[in-house]
C-alpha cells in the first residue's frame, strides 16, 4: 500500500450522493486522500448537480456523463468510462454505493484489474431477481472486499451467501447521517408555498421499471394514485426516466395533482417532512420517512428494506390496494416509529465507516483481495 493511499467514490445517482457524503466527510476529516468520479447516470442538473450543492460534496475528479439507456448500452458505457478514470488514477481502494447500475459496474471494472472494492449498503436483499437493483446488489457483494451493511439481517443474509465474516461491517445507515445533518434546514413552508400546495397535501415519487415501463402497468399505477388525489391533493416530483410513459398514461397536472420537476435534496425532504402521506417505490424513500415518522405506501411487491416495515412507517402495497391504504393511513394521521428506530440509525455510520477505511488503509485486518493482484 502507498504512503498516500487513494480513496475513489463511484456515484451514479441521487440514492448514492446522500449516502455518500457522511463518508465522503469523515474520511476527510482523518486525512485520507479521496476523490469522486461522477458516472452521470443522473445527467440531469436537477438530479445531480443540485445534491452535490446540498450534501457539500466536492467536484469530481471525472464525470462520465453516460446519461440514460438501456440496462445493457448504460452499463457497457459504464465499463469503458470506469476503465479508463481507474486505470487512471489508480486508487488503492474504490467505494461504491447501494444497487445501481454504477455500481455493478465499477465493481466489475474493479475486479478485472485487482483493485481492492468496498460496498456501502451491502447484503440487502428483496429476493426478486426480477429486479435489476437485485442482481447488482448480488453481483456487487460477491466480489466486494469491505462490506458495509446497514441493518442487522444483511449479516445473515450474507453468511448465507458464504460472504466471510471477516469483510463484513455492521456500521448503521449514512443516508440517515445525511438526514440528520439536514433536519434544522426542513422547513416545508418555503416549498409548499413556491409549488402553491394546500396546508395538507400527499407527495409521490414513481419510477421503478416494473411500474412504469410498460403502459399497462403505468396506466394501473396512475389510475390509483388519481383515485388517492380525490382524497388529497398529491404533489409529484417525477424522475426524467418515467415522466413521458406516466404523462402518456394520464398523469397530468390537475387540481388535484401537482406534476413538477424533481427537486433538490433540502427541498424534497422538506416536502416529505410536512406531507400527510407519502407513495413510493424508492427504497431511500422508506427509509426517509421512517426516520420523519411520516406515512408511506409502497407500490411494490417486497422491499429490501423490511427494517422500515418492522421499525417504521411503512406497507408494501399493490396499486389495485393503494386506494384503500391511503385512506386509512390518512385517517390515523401521523405516524410514530414503533419503538425505536433501527439500530446504529444515530447519525454516525459515516465515521464508523471512515474509520475502518482508514484502518483498513494502514493494512490493519487486510481482507484478501476478491480477484487479481493485490496491487501494492
Amino acid at each position: 500500500m502507498r504512503e498516500n493511499p487513494l480513496v475513489l467514490h463511484v456515484l451514479g445517482a441521487r440514492p448514492n450522493f446522500v449516502k455518500a457524503a457522511p463518508v465522503v466527510r469523515a474520511l476527510g476529516e482523518l486525512g485520507v486522500r479521496q476523490g469522486i468520479i461522477h458516472t452521470g447516470q443522473h445527467y440531469d442538473a436537477l438530479m445531480s448537480d443540485v445534491f452535490f450543492a446540498d450534501l457539500g460534496l466536492p467536484e469530481p475528479v471525472a464525470n462520465l456523463g453516460v446519461g440514460s439507456g438501456s440496462h445493457a448500452k448504460q452499463t457497457a458505457a459504464l465499463l469503458v468510462g470506469l476503465e479508463e478514470v481507474v486505470q487512471e488514477h489508480e486508487p488503492d481502494l474504490v467505494v461504491v454505493y447501494g444497487d445501481v447500475n454504477s455500481t455493478l459496474a465499477a465493481i466489475l471494472v474493479c475486479a478485472k484489474l485487482g483493485v481492492r472494492t468496498a460496498h456501502v449498503e451491502a447484503g440487502l436483499r428483496s429476493y426478486d431477481r426480477g429486479m435489476p437493483e437485485e442482481v447488482n446488489r448480488v453481483v456487487t457483494d460477491a466480489l466486494a472486499d469491505l462490506l458495509f451493511a446497514t441493518s442487522p439481517e444483511a449479516l445473515s443474509y450474507l453468511a448465507g451467501e458464504g460472504v466471510p465474516a471477516s469483510k463484513v461491517h455492521l456500521v448503521g445507515n449514512p443516508m440517515i447521517d445525511s438526514l440528520y445533518a439536514a433536519l434544522p434546514s426542513l422547513d416545508p413552508a418555503p416549498v409548499v408555498a413556491r409549488l402553491a400546495l394546500p396546508a395538507r397535501y400527499a407527495v409521490a415519487t414513481l419510477h421503478r421499471p416494473a411500474n412504469v415501463d410498460t403502459p399497462e402497468a403505468a396506466k394501473e399505477l396512475v389510475d390509483a394514485v388519481l383515485e388517492v388525489s380525490r382524497q388529497i391533493p398529491i404533489v409529484v416530483p417525477i424522475h426524467p426516466r418515467g415522466k413521458a410513459r406516466l404523462a402518456e398514461a394520464g398523469l397530468v397536472d390537475g387540481e388535484s395533482i401537482k406534476v413538477v420537476d424533481p427537486l433538490g435534496y433540502v427541498d424534497f425532504l422538506s416536502l416529505v417532512r410536512g406531507a400527510a402521506l407519502v407513495v413510493t417505490d424508492s427504497g431511500g424513500v422508506q427509509e426517509e420517512t421512517t426516520m420523519l415518522g411520516v406515512p408511506c405506501l409502497t407500490v411494490r411487491p417486497n422491499t429490501e428494506r423490511p427494517i422500515t416495515i418492522t421499525h417504521g412507517t411503512n406497507r408494501l402495497v399493490t396499486p389495485a390496494l393503494l386506494p384503500a391504504a391511503a385512506e386509512k393511513a390518512l385517517a390515523d394521521g401521523a405516524a410514530t416509529p414503533a419503538g425505536e428506530l433501527p439500530v446504529l440509525w444515530d447519525g454516525k455510520a459515516g465515521p464508523r465507516i471512515a474509520t475502518v477505511i482508514a484502518a483498513w488503509l494502514k493494512g490493519d485486518n487486510l481482507a484478501p483481495a476478491s480477484q487479481g493482484k493485490r496491487r501494492e
